[in-house]
């Protein structure tokens, strides 16, 4: 209990020194991580912002992020994620997900695990390991709580992941610029994913390019806690637990890209 108190201190420690370049994505969210890493953690999705929030650190405005933070709030969110496709696979039958569906999300669960997993190898600590649910435990019985849930998740880790992308960049640390994007485009194929599960109108891939809705990492730290991602209490609380990676389902278990010129 005292370990948790611990973490999650740090973790609103890190929430509350950034709210002054955060107050933009108050409201944001509409409900319907040899290598290191960075994050992680639908319809309707930010749409309050305008679309050219993405530029936000506009001159004059620093990020404070370091590597280390980066990569700390890629596994807070890498085990958030873990946590939700964990419980959403226990839940498969309630939510009436089976088959290729099914399968589409034990694959999913297995690429959040292998993400945090070099996150952790590269020495990310994350913040907490106990989270909540905007909608607790409803998430896991209504399959459009669910999906909602998902499409808001892997939104928020698109754009942090890609934010990761331009931080790392302009640190000169272009390698992990590079694993940032590869672990962005994963995330991209879960939120499409999660569209094709639910009959829609609208096609599963819907986006031409990913909308980058924070202007750091960090940022993304404050759009989950306003969401109702990080306060668990009571029955609202739901812990990490690692899940095995011993899966036909995934190929390209390990960053790999052409060598450079």
């Amino acid at each position: 209990m005292k370990e948790t108190q611990e973490k999650t201190g740090s973790l609103l420690g890190t929430i509350e020194g950034r709210k002054s370049r955060r107050s933009l994505l108050k409201g944001a969210i509409a409900g319907a991580a040899g290598v290191t890493g960075l994050t992680a953690v639908g319809a309707g999705v930010f749409s309050s912002l305008k679309p050219h929030a993405a530029f936000a650190t506009a001159a004059g405005l620093s990020c404070s992020d370091t590597v280390q933070s980066i990569i700390n709030i890629a596994a807070t969110a890498e085990e958030l994620a873990v946590v939700f496709y964990s419980n959403g696979i226990n839940k498969a039958a309630t939510l009436g997900i089976s088959g290729q569906n099914l399968t589409y999300l034990q694959a999913a669960v297995v690429e959040e695990q292998l993400h945090l997993n070099l996150l952790l190898k590269a020495g990310a600590q994350p913040l907490t390991n106990v989270f909540s649910l905007p909608h607790s435990w409803n998430t896991f019985t209504d399959i459009n709580l669910f999906i909602s849930t998902l499409q808001q998740l892997e939104t928020a880790f698109e754009s942090a992941y890609i934010a990761a992308v331009k931080e790392f960049g302009e640190m000169g640390q272009f390698d992990l610029a590079l694993l940032a994007a590869q672990i962005a485009t994963i995330e991209a194929e879960h939120r499409a994913i999660g569209r094709s599960i639910i009959n829609t109108k609208e096609a599963a891939n819907n986006w031409a390019f990913t909308p980058v809705y924070v202007s750091s990492v960090g940022d993304a730290v404050n759009v989950l806690s306003q969401e109702g991602y990080l306060s668990p209490s009571g029955k609202n609380t739901f812990t990490y637990q690692p899940v095995s990676t011993q899966s036909s389902l995934v190929s390209q278990r390990t960053p790999y890209s052409a060598e450079t010129c």
